[in-house]
């Protein structure tokens, strides 16, 4: 097995992406894009009474001072140096260099990690099997098509861009461009230039997802007839899975961005992942939010003492620990604060844009939203402006099985499963495909509530919308944390609206994985070299744990040496074993079959029946190498007489040994490590050595 990490992504909305080589199958794991390489575009037109004394240093520089130059080059961005045009977005940079047609299988475990396959399909050479849940095909899809309708109204306003290569990535390729700017561009290593791609369009969306197999929860699928695939539920979104994959050389699971309890979404399934033989761990989320010392490393909680602690526990113990809801309760703090800063706002007179656009986040505070107006007796109206607002809305009450328990029993209970359904029943939530839809405009009231995306704030509704209340410090602007507020917010500048920047639980936390990882016990376990550097996981009951890096292959060590042969009891039945002499309790039979492989598992075929009907012998076999003293003593115990010769070979090391017969006919055995070869006058008397060699080694 071979794994090679083509991105380790950033957060939730980029998901990393790796390459597996499994079984003899070449297996892509997600086509996420970079959504956030879009800030350095423009999505106004440069303001051209702006003034660049605002963001530049007032100390005068030297132009003979080489620090004071190089400060002079990475000086502060301005609004005047994002690109004015069309975005082109920006792919995993390593995808593009493996060979299309040699992909055999693509998995994709969230919508964030469907959007880029678009470009991968399109390629006349793209013929692998693309599996994922049917949650996620659905939702990945709306926002696919909603991220095209963005980008159509940017098109139309800034006019066509480049057909072929972009010349505002040559402009970007200058000493005076700041270099936060250009790493966007170019990347750490400069290499990213092929990544950056002209966006898809309807039909390419339409033509991606007709070669999807949509699967259910824990619903087992086939490739090939070796590998046995299974989804189960990762807890971090609706339809969001993490992957089983079963083979005639062991069991491998994937876990991308999982999340132990969940408010919303099914919760993550650890247990269907216990006990594979390779756990391919793939969340750096977890660095995110775990607690730093001064050196760098992770505080007191993971010292070794906590690790002694886990390894003392039961399984039990610990898989409850695992389901812990202080987490959970954490997030829904966070959502109850934000709709306590929008009443507050909106009390105050001011509007509350919230550019978030994680589905399972955006449900709760719909709901959450809604019901804290109402206690508060304030009639401030809730617009969810998207081009796929309604349908998405309408479909996540119809997908039960990827709900979290509480959702479920709400659905069994007549009741629907989130609350905005009835609060767009009673025109409390107002949904609208874009920000001149007339009903809009004719229901448009302030202060007001507004859900927009997109969360890059290049794109989409938010970008009018902040343009219109930027100026006024009783309006909210709620960002997702991802976001870098600083190149997000630099078009918009200067802004007088209060900004809060909230960052939701993406992955379980670091604090988190010696447990998670004693609970699954896998024999291996692969983490990214940043997870290892910032936790000792050497006491954990996990008998292997490598690390991989970005754009590097890690060679993982064969599993099963021996994989288990199914055999039916009929055929079994019908086998004549023979106990071998030189190893105990070791049985071997012989028979003419076919070997297949079928659903992941070796499966034995035979045509033994018909050959037994035949009446045909087959030959004896043996191995191993014969003594001659032990031969010799065997002959004469059946009235052979002969004698030893041992000759060594010039150009052979290994010794060769003859023995002379010379009663009742003459005849000859020459041994050696390689074979054993026997030469007589007379037929019975070759027969009779034969049987002394038959007694003598191991044969079938």
């Amino acid at each position: 097995m071979k794994l090679t990490c083509l991105s380790k992504g950033d957060g939730f909305y980029y998901p990393p992406c790796h390459m597996l080589n499994l079984c003899g199958f070449r297996i892509l794991i997600d086509c996420p894009l970079d959504l956030s390489a879009i800030t350095i575009f423009s999505p106004v037109p440069y303001d051209v009474g702006f003034e660049a004394s605002e963001y530049l240093s007032d100390v005068p520089l030297d132009a003979h001072n080489p620090i004071q130059k190089k400060q002079k080059l990475e000086r502060q961005l301005t609004p005047a140096d994002l690109v004015c045009a069309e975005p082109w977005y920006k792919t995993v940079k390593a995808l593009h260099l493996w060979e299309a047609s040699l992909i055999d299988i693509v998995l994709i475990s969230n919508p964030m990690g469907l959007l880029g396959l678009p470009f991968l399909t399109q390629n006349p050479g793209f013929c692998a099997k693309i599996y994922m849940t049917e949650a996620t095909a659905k939702i990945g899809q709306l926002m696919m098509q909603d991220l095209v309708s963005m980008h159509n109204e940017f098109r139309c306003f800034h006019g066509p861009g480049y057909s072929c290569f972009p010349g505002w990535i040559k402009d970007l390729d200058s000493e005076e461009v700041p270099a936060s700017l250009k790493k966007v561009v170019f990347g750490e290593s400069g290499d990213d230039l092929g990544s950056w791609m002209r966006l898809y369009s309807l039909d390419d969306i339409e033509s991606c997802m007709k070669k999807v197999q949509a699967v259910k929860f824990a619903e087992e699928v086939c490739y090939n007839g070796t590998l046995i695939i299974k989804a189960l539920s990762s807890g971090l979104d609706i339809g969001a899975c993490n992957w089983l994959i079963n083979g005639p050389n062991g069991s491998l699971s994937y876990m991308s961005s999982s999340i132990c309890v969940s408010h919303h979404a099914k919760s993550f399934d650890f247990h269907g992942l216990k006990g594979t033989d390779v756990l391919i761990y793939s969340d750096l989320s977890c660095l995110q939010s775990a607690e730093v010392t001064e050196n760098g490393c992770v505080s007191p909680d993971l010292d070794n003492n906590y690790l002694s602690t886990i390894s003392d526990k039961k399984d039990d113990d610990l898989a409850a620990s695992l389901l812990n809801t202080e987490d959970s309760l954490e997030e829904m703090e966070k959502l109850a604060f934000v709709c306590s800063c929008a009443a507050e706002s909106a009390d105050a007179g001011g509007s509350t844009l919230i550019t978030i656009t994680r589905i399972g986040i955006v449900l709760q505070l719909l709901e959450l939203m809604s019901n804290s107006l109402e206690s508060l007796s304030l009639k401030v109206p809730v617009f969810v402006i998207s081009s796929v607002a309604e349908e998405l809305l309408a479909y996540t009450n119809t997908i039960p099985e990827w709900l979290c328990e509480q959702r479920q029993e709400k659905l069994i209970s007549g009741e629907p499963s989130f609350g905005h359904l009835k609060f767009i029943k009673d025109k409390k939530i107002h949904l609208f495909p874009a920000i001149h839809s007339p009903n809009l405009i004719t229901s448009w009231q302030e202060p007001c509530i507004v859900f927009a995306p997109h969360w890059s704030l290049r794109l989409g509704p938010s970008v009018q919308l902040l343009q219109r209340w930027r100026g006024d410090p009783k309006s909210l602007l709620v960002l997702e944390g991802g976001l870098s507020s600083g190149l997000g917010l630099l078009p918009f500048r200067p802004i007088a609206m209060k900004i809060l920047q909230c960052s939701f639980l993406s992955g379980i936390r670091l604090q988190k994985l010696p447990t998670l990882f004693s609970v699954l016990q896998q024999k291996i376990v692969l983490i990214p070299d940043a997870v290892n550097q910032r936790i000792n996981l050497a006491e954990m009951k996990t008998s292997s744990i490598l690390n991989y890096s970005e754009n590097k292959t890690l060679r993982v060590p064969r599993i099963a040496d021996n994989p288990s042969v199914e055999i039916t009891t009929d055929l079994a039945s019908k086998f004549s074993w023979k106990k071998l002499r030189h190893r105990e309790n070791f049985g071997i039979a012989r028979l003419k079959g076919e070997l297949l492989m079928e659903d992941g598992k070796h499966r034995l075929v035979t045509g033994l029946e018909q050959e037994e009907s035949s009446g045909k012998a087959r030959p004896l076999r043996h191995w191993g190498s014969v003594a001659p003293e032990s031969l010799l003593d065997a002959l004469l115990k059946m009235g052979i007489k002969g004698s030893i010769e041992h000759s060594t070979r010039d150009n052979d090391t290994k010794d060769n040994s003859v023995i002379h017969i010379a009663n009742p006919n003459r005849g000859l055995v020459e041994t050696s490590e390689i074979g054993t070869a026997i030469i007589a006058e007379d037929e019975n008397v070759a027969s009779q050595i034969f049987q002394a060699i038959d007694g003598i080694l191991d044969g079938i």
